[in-house]
């Protein structure tokens, strides 16, 4: 045998943050996160300028790709990401441009 239960909601939600506000928590540790990177910009450049260019001293070759890697992993969390979005024609198949010229008067 089967039974089948049935959700209802009674009431509307009450309390809590409504749709859309951002959490505290988040917006503060995003915060911190962009004020650590900003006091350490100076540094930072150093870090990747000794990583792109090796220390010959402590026998550490030159790596400019994983310096420019670990430079975009440091922005990403400074700048956010632009989302991907397609565009499409009617019933989702091509886009039809129509260009039509005019005769000079």
């Amino acid at each position: 045998m089967t039974t089948e239960t049935k959700v209802v909601k009674s009431r509307k939600k009450a309390g809590g943050r409504t749709s859309g506000t951002p959490n505290k928590t988040t917006q503060q540790a995003r915060e911190a996160i962009a004020l650590f990177v900003d006091g350490n910009a100076h540094r930072l450049a150093e870090w990747l300028d000794k990583v792109a260019d090796g220390i010959p001293d402590e026998d550490i070759k030159p790596n400019p790709a994983k310096a420019f890697e670990l430079f975009q992993s440091v922005v990403e969390y400074h700048v956010p990401k632009l989302a991907r979005t397609e565009i499409t024609g009617a019933d989702e198949g091509a886009i039809e441009m129509v260009i039509k010229w005019e005769s000079a008067k």
